[in-house]
């Protein structure tokens, strides 16, 4: 019963892994790949290197400060996320009129499609021509450089991708919440418990469940945002917000294509997500949660 699962995983993502760990120890690029043009078979020219191209990526200054940008992403966005969600989360987890219409609304942004959103994005944060600057404009004040100055560009590429996410951290955290027996709570309050106190105590050990994965997953789908950064800024202005991801597919499909180096980039995150999920799962199992 597994096995159709297996095969599809073999051939989607098996060997893709295996061909780029094999391109990666090669220096293998665009110029002496093999191809077929017409009649003529030019045959592949590159050799085996080693771990010459790892070496190049973590002894250059390039991969520190992608690196470095790529965590202050990764990590404000996710805890945004977590914050932002569990506040609609708790809002929506209350009696109230038109709960379900509310619910349908705020779950629009997780249900379109990134690359719809960050093309919506980029038309809103144009410069001259975008409706965020015209509000701006319309109250006395100047517009701003939304994606031509690098500090401006990081906060929209942020904005853009926690108005993506938080919808999903909402539905994982509310279902959380509402799997937490009201009694609990009710109990509580008999005790004497301030909202602080039942909040600290019960719902967030309550959410742990929950919140311990979707964390996980938040951060795995962050750090490797393509779509956000690529069409909203083109990691740009001046690789001010280009992340290890897109740095990778740079490598790989502009210029003088470096395959072997786009490999070596790409085996270097995936290592660094492992040891990432590798960590954080220590983590949870030494406050005795099972992960």
């Amino acid at each position: 019963m597994t096995a159709p699962v297996v095969i599809v995983t073999l051939v989607l993502v098996g060997y893709p892994l295996l061909r780029g760990v094999y391109l990666s120890l090669t220096d293998a690029t665009e110029a002496n790949m093999g191809r077929t043009i017409g009649m003529n078979v030019i045959p592949s020219t590159y050799e085996f290197v080693g771990l010459a191209n790892y070496a190049d990526i973590l002894t250059s200054s390039t991969f520190v400060a992608r690196l470095t940008w790529t965590v202050v992403w990764t990590i404000v966005c996710v805890v945004l996320h977590v914050g932002i969600g569990l506040g609609m989360a708790m809002l929506l987890n209350r009696p109230m009129r038109l709960r379900s219409l509310y619910r349908v609304l705020l779950v629009l942004p997780w249900a379109v499609p990134a690359f719809v959103s960050a093309f919506i994005w980029r038309y809103l944060l144009n410069g001259e021509f975008g409706v965020v600057n015209a509000m701006l404009r319309a109250v006395g004040f100047g517009g701003i450089s939304w994606l031509d100055d690098p500090f401006w560009a990081k906060v929209s590429v942020i904005a853009c991708n926690v108005w993506l996410g938080v919808p999903f951290m909402m539905l994982a955290l509310l279902g959380g919440l509402q799997s937490i027996p009201r009694e609990l709570h009710e109990a509580a309050e008999v005790d004497g418990a301030t909202p602080w106190q039942r909040f600290r105590h019960i719902t967030v050990p309550g959410l742990r469940p929950v919140s311990s994965t979707v964390v996980l997953l938040g951060t795995i789908w962050t750090f490797n945002q393509f779509p956000v950064i690529f069409l909203l800024t083109k990691g740009g202005p001046g690789g001010a917000t280009e992340i290890l991801v897109t740095y990778a597919y740079r490598q790989a499909f502009e210029g003088i294509r470096d395959y072997s180096g786009s490999a070596a980039w790409g085996l270097v995150i995936l290592a660094l997500l492992v040891v990432l999920a590798g960590v954080y799962r220590r983590a949870l199992k030494q406050q005795g949660e099972a992960w």
